[in-house]
């Protein structure tokens, strides 16, 4: 074809018409929009493993400093407002979560759905999509190739036909001039000349009709190529249409500023923060720590030779102050329980006025430590003892026990009589010092 003739085929099929087979880039299409969805859902995967990673280290990081904070000095409203940033935090987590579900459940499997309906896979492999596409585009092309093939060998043909003239007019001009070459060599060339122009005329005659050949099969070939790439693009079009949505549903799942429930943590946050009473603190722990707390003043007591009188109780320390409250103030002596926390580990923490823990900065501890831990006391060896009377445990933590059970006793005797042990069942709590003795 002529260079006026492709300058008039549009663009879209320039490429199409200028080689045979040249179709190959549309076909691939079907096997490169399969292997984007494959890529896609990797993608939603990882990210979704993020976000999962992310909850599960906000969780492990609430409770852990929970914990600290409930079983540390802080108390009232100051420390209902720090604990609120742990909430802060197991809120945010269970958010990240449902991302991380969003993604696996929803988009993911909207991805692997439309997978599944967009590409047929063939029993001898590849996509029926593809090879339909392929088998449309060499069924247009065919007779227009085949035109083509008839057009390249005439031209070849006209070519060499115009190279054996130039060679035969080249010879018969030298012959001319060279005085050994005899006329009737001469009379020779020159027919060769003739001859070859006779070739060349009727090869170059051949060449025009199978270019106008050529030219008559083309616009049938251009529209029947262009219906098949036309099913090509449609199905493209599906394809990034699809797509687009997809990702617009992802980034609706990962946007948690427009998720209300975002915004109602942080304005709950702020209202239980700015909800922090510095008055309301210092009185609580005023009536409670302080010259208004009210007193169990010593009274007469008779003596009983039966049983002897268990020591009075001890505040032990729970490591998070109950919050301000008028429903109750535990009487000096009484012991509040321990927190779930303390509950949980071999060893208890004293917060009483007459310890004073060694206190070490976070710099101190190498900017890892924490002033929380470093109060936790662990006297006292593992003692045998035996219970001189029966004791009936008046709080959770209390150890119940008959006269004559052995038990382990775990740490020693406080100030004000009370003693840590395990009983043999694996339960630890604390008993009256003066109810047992050494084995």
């Amino acid at each position: 074809p002529t260079t006026a003739h492709f300058l008039s085929v549009p663009s879209t099929y320039l490429s199409l018409c200028s080689q045979v087979g040249n179709y190959k880039r549309a076909v691939k299409r079907f096997d490169d929009g399969h292997r984007l969805c494959n890529d896609l859902m990797g993608c939603l995967q990882e990210r979704a493993k993020i976000e999962k990673s992310y909850g599960d280290q906000l969780t492990a990081w609430s409770k852990r400093w929970r914990q600290l904070i409930e079983k540390g000095p802080q108390y009232g409203s100051v420390e209902r407002a720090w604990l609120a940033v742990m909430t802060e935090a197991e809120k945010v987590s269970e958010l990240h979560q449902d991302v991380k579900n969003n993604l696996v459940n929803e988009d993911v499997e909207k991805v692997k759905n439309w997978q599944k309906e967009a590409y047929h896979k063939q029993m001898i492999g590849g996509f029926k999509e593809a090879k339909e596409a392929e088998e449309g585009f060499k069924k247009a092309q065919k007779p227009w190739a085949k035109k083509l093939k008839e057009m390249e060998a005439a031209k070849k043909s006209y070519h060499m036909a115009c190279k054996e003239e130039k060679l035969a007019a080249a010879r018969e001009a030298n012959g001319k001039t060279e005085a050994s070459v005899t006329v009737d060599q001469q009379k020779k060339l020159h027919e060769k000349v003739d001859k070859c122009k006779q070739d060349v005329q009727k090869a170059k005659e051949k060449y025009e009709k199978s270019l106008e050949e050529l030219n008559k099969c083309t616009p049938q070939y251009m529209e029947c190529m262009e219906q098949v790439f036309d099913q090509c693009q449609q199905h493209e079009v599906k394809r990034l249409t699809f797509l687009k949505e997809a990702l617009l549903d992802i980034k609706r799942h990962l946007n948690l500023t427009e998720n209300a429930s975002y915004a109602t943590i942080y304005r709950e946050l702020e209202r239980t923060i700015l909800g922090a009473n510095t008055q309301e603190d210092l009185k609580w722990f005023s009536n409670n720590h302080g010259p208004e707390m009210p007193m169990n003043w010593p009274a007469f007591e008779e003596y009983n030779p039966d049983q002897a009188s268990a020591p009075p109780k001890k505040k032990k320390p729970d490591g998070a102050p109950p919050t301000p409250s008028t429903d109750h103030v535990a009487p000096p002596g009484d012991r509040s329980s321990v927190s779930s926390y303390e509950k949980n580990q071999g060893f208890s923490t004293e917060w009483s006025d007459d310890e004073q823990p060694t206190a070490n900065s976070g710099n101190e501890n190498g900017g890892n430590g924490n002033s929380f831990e470093d109060d936790v006391s662990t006297t006292g060896k593992s003692v045998r003892v035996r219970a001189l009377y029966d004791y009936e445990g008046q709080e959770q933590d209390e150890l119940t026990f008959k006269a004559g059970d052995e038990l382990t006793k775990t740490e020693d005797e406080d100030e004000q009589g009370w003693c840590r042990g395990r009983l043999d069942s694996g339960q630890e709590g604390l008993y009256p010092a003066n109810y047992v003795e050494p084995i």
